[in-house]
């Protein structure tokens, strides 16, 4: 009797491939807060899952999508019923979400709305800042916000809270590596400019000299600042100039500038 042909085995990174793709096709996101449920709940690309409010927050919202439905609770009980940490302030919304999902880098960098502007951000974790961030590249213009996917704040109810508003309609890109990805940016004509206090020549200098010039601005977390592949990455190495020698912006603060100084120039 002829034997069966043995079916062939998966390579391990096929299988780590597909169960990464489970675990995010499964994932969910709890956004709360009136401002941040009332701008996921007007975003068509936002796929809603689970609205829970409390009356009064339900008369604040606002018009809802007429597929979902509300379950309203008592304020009570808020805090029992939705899987939110104890510091979260809700204001009584809570929306259960998928993670959005984006265009790839190319379409983004080279057909996005707004100015030839990119912000990166090198292991930013903290989601306050990243939320800020993402406010601030809104506000002037940027097409994206990248990071990669590990050592980066996610998408979460905090960082959409900061954001104001901004997680919804603010490109926040998280990919596989950041150094490749500022080089495939190099490859599209975006001239990489990493952020630093030990830079030696100043963002208001460059940016003088690449007058409409693609910019990617690149920033890295307080303390360890840019790793070393990311700086050697970047071609230009700025610092923000300073009045007095007090030492450093943290980085929402240093993005929100760099991006006004790049935005004018």
């Amino acid at each position: 009797m002829a034997e069966k042909p043995q079916k062939s085995k998966k390579p391990a990174w096929v299988i780590d491939k597909e169960r990464a793709r489970r675990t995010a096709a499964a994932e969910t996101v709890w956004l709360f807060g009136l401002h941040a449920v009332r701008d996921a709940l007007a975003n068509p690309r936002r796929e809603k899952l689970r609205l829970v409010v409390t009356r009064n927050a339900l008369d604040r919202l606002g018009p809802l999508p007429a597929e979902l439905t509300p379950e309203i609770i008592d304020a009570r009980v808020f805090d029992r019923t939705v899987p939110l940490s104890p510091e979260s302030v809700h204001q009584g919304a809570a929306l259960e979400v998928r993670p959005l999902k984006w265009d790839s880098l190319a379409d983004l960098a080279l057909s996005g709305p707004g100015r030839p502007l990119l912000v990166a951000l090198d292991r930013v974790t903290d989601p306050h800042n990243v939320g800020a961030i993402l406010r601030s590249a809104e506000v002037f213009g940027a097409r994206a916000v990248i990071a990669p996917a590990r050592h980066s704040a996610p998408e979460t109810g905090a960082l959409a809270k900061t954001a104001s508003g901004a997680l919804e309609r603010q490109p926040y890109l998280r990919i596989v590596n950041l150094a490749d990805a500022l080089i495939e940016l190099q490859s599209m004509g975006y001239v990489v400019l990493g952020l630093d206090g030990t830079g030696t020549e100043t963002l208001p200098q460059a940016l003088a000299e690449l007058s409409g010039r693609p910019i990617c601005l690149v920033l890295g977390a307080e303390g360890p600042g840019l790793r070393e592949r990311t700086r050697e990455t970047c071609d230009r190495i700025l610092r923000i100039p300073f009045a007095a020698d007090f030492g450093s912006l943290n980085v929402s603060n240093a993005a929100a500038v760099a991006l006004y100084a790049a935005s004018q120039s």
